[in-house]
């Protein structure tokens, strides 16, 4: 049997091919970075609408780009439309179970709900992924912050606290009053 001619069978690739991959490949992601930086110039402008549009295009042009898909759920995030983010981070997280950013902000959304089970579920998650990410350890210490103040304030209503537990309380509260991030760069 006669082995094939790799130049004709199509299998092997020509250093040109090659080439107009690399290309392609490298345009696709400076297109993509170039879409990413756009959306997130549009946010920082306040023109939230031009902003989903631009990150829908992008995440409908490529259903499997994570990032353009990340960029929507901020936008949306953003713009407090909380439901719809959620449900495209949940889509990340399934679709990219590894990725550590898309259950960051499934749980941002969740604490900014007041599911505050739900989100130390998700931040333990991305966690998991990525041990070392550092926002969601940030977002864990405020949820865990939350929590205590939640179980310290039904102590109160039980019954008056001492004053050593009120003061943890107060103290508890005024660092729940600092600003704490709302969302992470996304997928890279």
């Amino acid at each position: 049997m006669p082995t094939p001619d790799p130049a004709t069978s199509g299998l092997a690739a020509s250093p040109l091919r090659v080439v107009a991959l690399t290309a392609l490949l490298l345009a696709a992601a400076a297109a993509q970075a170039a879409t990413a930086d756009d959306v997130q110039s549009l946010l920082a402008r306040g023109e939230h609408a031009a902003a989903l549009q631009l990150a829908q295009q992008a995440a409908d042009s490529n259903p499997r780009d994570a990032r353009a898909r990340f960029l929507q759920g901020v936008v949306l995030m953003d713009m407090g439309r909380d439901d719809e983010a959620l449900a495209v981070f949940e889509q990340l997280a399934q679709l990219y179970p590894e990725l550590p950013d898309p259950m960051n902000n499934i749980a941002l959304l969740h604490a900014r709900g007041g599911r505050l089970d739900q989100a130390l579920s998700a931040l333990q998650a991305a966690l998991r992924n990525d041990p070392g990410h550092r926002t969601a350890r940030g977002n864990l210490g405020h949820v865990h912050l939350m929590l205590a103040v939640q179980a310290w304030e039904q102590a109160a209503a039980a019954g008056p606290l001492d004053p050593a537990l009120q003061r943890k309380l107060q103290s508890a509260r005024s660092l729940l009053a600092a600003p704490v991030p709302t969302a992470v760069a996304g997928p890279r």
